[in-house]
This record gives C-alpha cells, structure tokens and sequence, in this order.
C-alpha cells in the first residue's frame, strides 16, 4: 500500500499544475472527492457478508494499484477525478479492514508498539516510492505516465503474489455483521473526526503550499518526503512504545499541543525552508494518531471492531469531504486563513483528548 500510493501522492500536486492548470479550487474538489469512498466505508461491513476480512483486503488493494496505473493517461481535470476515485476506492476500503484486522489480531498490550512498527515499514516503502520517484523524474527524465504504470502493475503483481503466499489467518472473535454505534464510543468518534479534519488540511494544503507558493520541483518534494518517511522510518516504532508507556490521553495531548504550534507556523511562513521544516515536524505527529486506535481497542467490545472500523472511516471523512473544497475556496483569498483553521481544529482535538482516561478500560454497555 504505502509503496504504491507514495508513488500516486508525491506526483500529485506537480501533475495536476502542470498537465492539468489546477488552481486551489481544483485541487480542493479533488481531494473532497478523493474521501467520498472513505465516507462510505461503512458500506464494507455488508461486502462482508459475503467475503472474508483478509480476501478483502486483496482485493481492493488490487483496485488501488489499477487506479495509480491508469492515472497518467488522463491528464485533464474530469479524468483526474475519475482515476482519482478509483484509486480511493481501493485505498479506503482496505485501509478500513487493515485497521480492524490489525486490532483483532494484537493482543492490546503489544498494539501500540506493533502499530508503531508497521508505521516504520509503511515509511520504509515509502521512502523506497520516493528515491526511486527522484530518481526515475529528477535526474533520468522519465514520464509522469510511465512512474504511474510501473509502481501501479508493481504494486498489482505483489497483491498476487501475497494472496498467494500467506495464509488464511485465524479470526479470535466472530465479527458482527451489521453497523454498530454506540453511545458509549462518543470520546472515540468525536476524536476521529477531527483527525480527519486536521489531516485534511496537511494533505491537502500543506503539500499544495509547497508547490504554488514556494515552487517546489518534484525532485525537492521527493526528497522532502524521505526525510519525512526516514524519520517515520527510525522512530515510529519508537513513538509506539512510547504511547504503550505514557497512554493515550498524554500521548495525544503532546501531539495536539505541538500542531498548534504547526498550525500557526504554516500560516504565518515565508520561507522554503521553514516551510519544509514545519512540513516534516507536521508529518512525524502522524505517528502519534495511533493513540487514537489503542483507545478504542481497550474500551470496545472486541465483536465491534470490524463494524466500528468502518463507521469510524465513515466519520473520519465527515469532515474530510466537505473540508477540501470549503477551504479550496477560502485558499483563493487567504492561504493563511486555512491554516487558522487548523489550528481551531488542533484545538478542539486537545480539549478531547484530556477527558481520555488515565487508564481506559472496556466500557459496559446496554446491548
């Protein structure tokens, strides 16, 4: 996953200004339609009634790597959003399986540290997707077509070749098959969603900054993107152990403290290299986002991960759809004022996070 879609968003930003005239107001109905089918992720739980969790996962992975293959054949902004939503749909719907696989698979005492780990090899297949973007784009002047096709049929013949070779791995807890909401999981959702929002805004304005305001090449935003996933890659395993030592309400309250401080440095920034710095400190906070995950897993009952996983994707793109294109907007008068934004939502994220348990356990509950 994170060796083909690293490859699909380090090109993006150049790929659209420069073979399609984006502007902000593009970019950001782009980007709003890219997370519709994480909206919907919670339609996965009824594709489950007929398909196992780990078949799944396969593949829509498979769907991910088509629609990074076919992107550079369609240079123009109704193709961008067509190939767009393919490779969302994919992305999505197994990440939305990767999380509740992955909390139905780690025993909770190890998960924080497990889920740092697969952070560090998420960053090292990332930081392969991007030396070899700078290399194949920067210095051999190869296509933005021809990138897009090899790492997208790479990424497809792996697929393949996993399904082939690991097995069907053994379900502890037999999931329910219809949507769960409980009132009791309210601290959870309320997080997420503003996860969603905030991520919203790194991913999509942060990395546009770069390109219009500073003019960042695609060999700069390469290798802006290995160091981001080099330090993902050294210490994300690192940030997990740390979360399973302090808990989550430190954890996040750390994480929310340091955006706002982010938030407001992108808004008030004008240089390249403070910019980039800011987008690199910005991109290691990431990692602490796990805290979030591990809440839920020591407060649910284990039946409701697989449902729950799907309504927090959904509730995670709440705002995640509508964000994009509001403040592609608001990006046209003010690029300062988007990240204000930020840092009201890093805010709000703060005051959330201090009424987490020093010691979360799984809540009772009326069934």
């Amino acid at each position: 996953m994170s060796l083909t879609f690293a490859v699909w968003n380090v090109l993006l930003n150049n790929f659209v200004i420069e073979m399609a005239d984006f502007s902000g107001r593009e970019i950001g109905i782009l980007q709003s339609l890219r997370e519709v089918p994480g909206f919907l992720a919670f339609t996965a739980i009824y594709l489950l009634l007929f398909i196992r969790e780990q078949v799944f996962a396969y593949v829509f992975l498979a769907v991910m790597c088509i629609g990074i293959t076919i992107t550079g054949w369609f240079p123009s902004v109704w193709g961008l959003y067509a190939t767009t939503m393919v490779m969302s749909i994919g992305f999505h719907y197994f990440e939305t399986v990767n999380q509740s696989l992955t909390l139905q698979w780690i025993d909770k005492d190890k998960s924080a540290h497990f889920m740092g780990r697969a952070l560090a090899v998420k960053g090292l297949g990332s930081l392969l997707a991007y030396s070899l973007v700078w290399l194949l784009m920067d210095q051999l002047g190869v296509s933005y077509n021809t990138v897009y096709m090899t790492f997208g049929l790479v990424g497809l013949v792996i697929v393949v070749l996993a399904w082939m070779a690991f097995p069907v791995f053994k379900q502890e807890h037999e999931q329910r098959k219809s949507l769960v909401v409980r009132k009791e999981y309210w601290l959870f959702y309320a997080l997420t969603m503003l996860s969603g929002a905030r991520r919203q805004i790194f991913v999509v304005f942060a990395g546009f900054m770069m390109v219009e305001k500073f003019g960042y090449s695609v060999g700069q935003i390469s290798l802006l993107f290995i160091v981001n996933y080099a330090f993902n890659m050294l210490f994300a395993g690192s940030i997990g152990r740390w979360i399973g030592r302090v808990g989550e309400r430190t954890a996040l309250t750390v994480e929310y403290v340091g955006l706002i401080a982010v938030f407001a440095g992108y808004a008030m920034v004008e240089t390249a290299e403070m910019a980039a710095a800011l987008y690199v400190i910005d991109h290691l906070f990431f990692a602490m986002a796990i805290a979030i995950k591990t809440y839920f897993q020591k407060i649910a009952d284990p039946k409701d991960i697989a449902s729950t996983a799907g309504v927090s994707f959904t509730i995670n793109h709440i705002a995640a759809v509508v964000i994009p294109v509001l403040l592609g907007f608001v990006w046209l008068q003010s690029h300062a004022a988007v990240f204000w934004v930020g840092v009201v939502f890093a805010c709000g994220s703060l005051v959330l996070a201090r009424l987490i348990p020093a010691k979360p356990e799984r809540l009772v509950y009326v069934q």
